[in-house]
């Protein structure tokens, strides 16, 4: 009775010994999936983000993540206009203020063309009307 009992230990831990080894097989291609999973995903991203290409004295915004003074709906989240006044390798500029000398490196990520200024230059403007104006009949 003792010799049937310590075979049926031996096969118990046999057995726990291959399930250890299925769970560990299993695991292993759970991580593996994972990483594929990991993989896929920064290639989408990397294709959606928009690469934003900025000269030096161009006007640009600043979006501002850390303002918390104000509830979401209410605050603006772009600063600016900033001047460029250098561009460095992998997305990195130097902003001024117009009014101050002080230079700042930000990401570009955080950067987006400013239009304002065109227009306070143009000293023409050009209006393009959609249709004839009625003519009058004599």
């Amino acid at each position: 009775m003792v010799k049937e009992c310590n075979l049926g230990l031996r096969g118990a831990g046999i057995e726990r010994k291959v399930q250890l080894q299925e769970l560990e097989c299993l695991r292993l291609e759970a991580y593996e999936n994972s990483w594929l999973y990991k993989e896929k995903v920064k290639v989408v991203h990397d294709r959606n983000i928009k690469r934003r290409e900025f000269r030096v004295r161009d006007l640009v915004l600043l979006y501002n993540s850390r303002l918390r003074l104000m509830p979401k709906k209410l605050r603006f989240r772009w600063e600016g206009p900033y001047r460029v006044e250098k561009v460095e390798p992998y997305g990195v500029f130097h902003l001024s203020h117009p009014s101050s000398p002080i230079f700042f490196k930000v990401n570009g990520h955080r950067l987006k063309l400013y239009h304002g200024e065109k227009l306070k230059n143009n000293k023409e403007l050009e209006i393009f009307l959609l249709k004839d104006p009625a003519q009058k009949e004599d």
